[in-house]
C-alpha cells in the first residue's frame, strides 16, 4: 500500500512539474500566455492531490489545514487559468498580473507541500 501511495505522490509531482514547467517556458519566451498544457498539469496535480488527501497507506494523521490551504490555492489557480484562457480567446491578450499570479501561486503551493509539516 505504501508503494502505491508513493506512485501517487510521483504522479502529483509530475502534474506540478507540467504546470510550472509550461508556465516557465511561456515566461522565458516572453509570450505570457496560458496553454492547454498548464490545464493538464493542474488537472493531474489536482486529482493526485485529492487522492493523497485520503488517509490510506499511512500510519500518521494528515494535516487537514494544510490540505485545505493547498486546495484553495489550487482552485484559485484553476479560476485564473479558466478566466485567462477565455480572455485569450476573446482578445488574444492576457493581463500580466494574471499570468504572474499563476506562477507565484503554483510555486507557493509547492513550497507549502515541502516546508509545512
Amino acid at each position: 500500500m505504501e508503494f502505491l501511495r508513493h506512485v501517487v505522490v510521483l504522479v502529483h509531482l509530475v502534474g506540478f512539474a507540467i504546470l510550472f514547467g509550461a508556465w516557465v517556458v511561456e515566461a522565458v519566451n516572453g509570450k505570457r500566455r496560458f496553454t492547454r498544457l498548464m490545464d493538464w498539469g493542474l488537472a493531474i496535480a489536482g486529482v493526485a492531490g485529492l487522492i493523497l488527501a485520503a488517509p490510506w497507506g499511512i500510519e500518521y494523521d494528515l494535516n487537514y489545514v494544510k490540505i485545505g490551504v493547498k486546495l484553495v490555492i489550487l482552485l484559485v489557480i484553476g479560476a485564473l487559468l479558466g478566466i485567462g484562457r477565455a480572455r485569450q480567446r476573446k482578445t488574444d491578450a492576457l493581463p500580466a498580473a494574471m499570468f504572474w499570479a499563476v506562477g507565484v501561486l503554483t510555486f507557493t503551493n509547492a513550497a507549502l507541500a515541502v516546508l509545512w509539516r
